[in-house]
């Protein structure tokens, strides 16, 4: 199988790549558009800022490229905001896979969110029945809200989506490849779709 995982400015790329060779999986990290859509399955991780990493992808126009990708594509914490249409983070316009706004944690609760949360209300053939009440491991500021597109929650004193799914998209804001026996799942769920 030929997997993709999208090289850009954002921290995290190398921890993806190992959790996929502990599942025998052998990835490129790449920003050359042709491998990108020529490979069987796309990862899209991230951690960083949202203005700047958004700024890196439009000016190679991976942005474009990534919303019309037809394969399965799997966004990783900042790679699931910025798959949505809009960041609260320096007011940015995203890719707009998921129409929903990325917004800022209240005032008064300590960010970023960083630990250990369980999955909630989990849904899809990504984040299966099984994965539900699983603990995953989440560090970010930001949350896309409960939607329609929501296939996991969980809640940091407000509720949002711990997963997203629509179409061949897939998106965590918990680190996948740091969450033990829950993430090697999903990540496994992901290479087998």
């Amino acid at each position: 199988m030929n997997v993709a995982i999208i090289k850009y400015n954002a921290g995290n790329i190398r921890s993806v790549d190992y959790a996929l060779k502990r599942l025998g999986v052998s990835a490129e990290i790449t920003d050359d558009p042709d491998a990108i859509v020529s490979a069987d399955r796309v990862i899209f991780p991230g951690v960083g800022e949202a203005a700047t990493t958004m700024k890196y992808l439009k000016d190679r126009e991976l942005d474009r490229l990534i919303a019309g990708l037809s394969q399965p594509v799997l966004g990783i914490c900042l790679g699931q905001q910025l798959m949505c249409s809009w960041s609260e983070e320096r007011d940015t316009s995203c890719i707009g896979i998921f129409d929903q706004p990325v917004r800022r944690f209240p005032d008064g609760l300590k960010v970023p969110h960083m630990g250990w949360n369980s999955l909630d209300s989990v849904s899809g053939t990504l984040f299966d029945e099984t994965l539900k009440g699983s603990y995953v491991y989440f560090v970010h500021s930001y949350y896309v809200p409960v939607c329609e597109d929501t296939a996991a929650e969980t809640e940091y004193m407000v509720p949002f989506s711990a997963a997203m799914q629509k179409d061949n998209f897939f998106a965590t804001q918990f680190h996948p490849e740091k969450s033990g026996g829950p993430g090697h799942k999903i990540l496994s769920n992901f290479m087998k779709l």
